[in-house]
């Protein structure tokens, strides 16, 4: 299974850090957040990964290269004006091929088992999710969970944690090269029951502010 890293974002909560620095090279416990990605992807024994680039992205190819000293081998999706989530994905359709495909937002820390997904069985279902227990800066949930069943219930809800299994028929309805969000096909396909998903209660951050960052900073910092 190949791995798509999501690090095309322009990070606007995280100004001034993200003026000069691209939101997935912003550093945590001394390494930059898809570094930490990288890492364990190739402890879980993958070996190709595709990242889409746009804001700042030179700079991420400067610094992760081929990804050899990961021992991954990286390609790149370069974006010229940035696609969004899902036109993103569908513009490195070419990269990842035909077959499912793990999915990471770069600008999350998770440490949740790639390993285990990478066995994940999607069969007739469009993607398989991690959720988390809804963090304080998003307390309605994105999604309903029930057994590995993921819907778009009233409740209980939990939060889509940035990774997550994914075929690439969810895709279809976008054109390569087109701008389009990735939510709208997730609940689509949860509405027709073509989702699952597990609940991850391990250590998971968003480093989506200055606030969030110094969070994390401070757990690595103490736990690592």
């Amino acid at each position: 299974m190949k791995a798509m890293l999501l690090a095309a974002g322009r990070g606007e909560r995280l100004r001034p850090l993200t003026d000069e620095v691209p939101k997935a090279l912003i550093e945590a416990g001394g390494k930059p957040l898809i570094a930490w990605h990288l890492e364990r992807l190739a402890r879980a024994g993958f070996r190709e990964a595709v990242i889409n680039v746009s804001h700042l992205g030179s700079r991420i190819i400067e610094r992760i290269g081929d990804g050899e000293r990961f021992g991954l081998h990286v390609q790149y999706s370069r974006e010229r004006e940035r696609l969004e989530t899902a036109g993103g994905i569908a513009n490195a359709l070419a990269l990842l091929g035909r077959k499912p495909f793990l999915l990471v937002n770069a600008d999350v820390y998770c440490e949740c088992d790639f390993a285990r997904l990478c066995s994940v069985e999607l069969h007739r279902r469009l993607a398989h999710l991690v959720l988390i227990p809804n963090p304080p800066h998003r307390p309605a949930g994105d999604f309903s969970l029930a057994g590995d069943a993921v819907g778009d219930e009233a409740a209980p809800r939990y939060t889509y944690a940035g990774v997550a299994v994914v075929a690439p028929e969810l895709l279809q309805p976008v054109t390569p090269g087109d701008k389009a969000p990735l939510a709208p096909l997730l609940y689509d396909a949860a509405r027709r029951g073509l989702l699952s998903g597990e609940l991850y209660q391990g250590l998971w951050q968003d480093v989506g502010t200055v606030e969030r960052l110094a969070e994390l900073e401070k757990y690595l910092r103490e736990h690592r």
